[in-house]
């Protein structure tokens, strides 16, 4: 279980991380905002990196969780994703992917940080390999390699604001799943 001190400080951190990004935002800002003391924020997360990977296994158990509850098989939940994706790429308050904002910050492909993503891409190209297998397609490892540029594109474009260039992608997704 869960302490709510610990709860509240990764709260306060996965919305301060995701707004204004995760080095611009210190440990002393997320104490204060939480409302926890110092020893409390240590006796939690030793040290920032081992808060910033919290809060991105926390987002990625989330996202995983919104699109495996996504219904339809094969290309018609592939499809159901995507949707989702651009309508929420191009939502209120959409500040790009966290994980590709996190590797942005954490050049080291060897950072735990970006082992973290590393593994949150490899997750989305598996269900997108796997949702185009049992739907009999072809070439379903390259196309899932092409989804994940796509899902990537639309992150990045809504991050920027770009609507027309997340409608393109979500297209584009659709037919080469179809």
């Amino acid at each position: 279980m869960t302490s709510p001190a610990r709860a509240r400080l990764l709260d306060t951190a996965t919305r301060l991380f995701y707004a204004e990004g995760v080095h611009t935002v210190g440990i002393d800002r997320i104490i204060a905002e939480a409302g926890v003391a110092k020893a409390t924020f240590y006796k939690h997360f030793p040290a920032k990196d081992t808060l910033v990977i919290a809060y991105l296994a926390k987002e990625y158990a989330r996202q995983r969780e919104a699109l495996e509850a996504l219904p339809g098989t094969g290309t018609e939940r592939v499809e159901r994703i995507f949707t989702l994706l651009g309508d929420l790429s191009c939502g209120p308050g959409f500040r790009g992917c966290p994980f590709l904002n996190a590797a942005a910050e954490f050049p080291d492909p060897e950072h735990p940080v970006r082992l973290v993503v590393a593994d949150y891409r490899e997750w989305f190209r598996g269900l997108m390999r796997d949702l185009l297998e049992r739907s009999g397609r072809d070439d379903a490892a390259a196309k899932a390699d092409l989804l994940l540029l796509i899902r990537d594109g639309l992150a990045v474009s809504g991050g920027l604001g770009d609507e027309t260039a997340v409608a393109a992608g979500v297209r584009a997704a659709l037919v080469l799943a179809a």
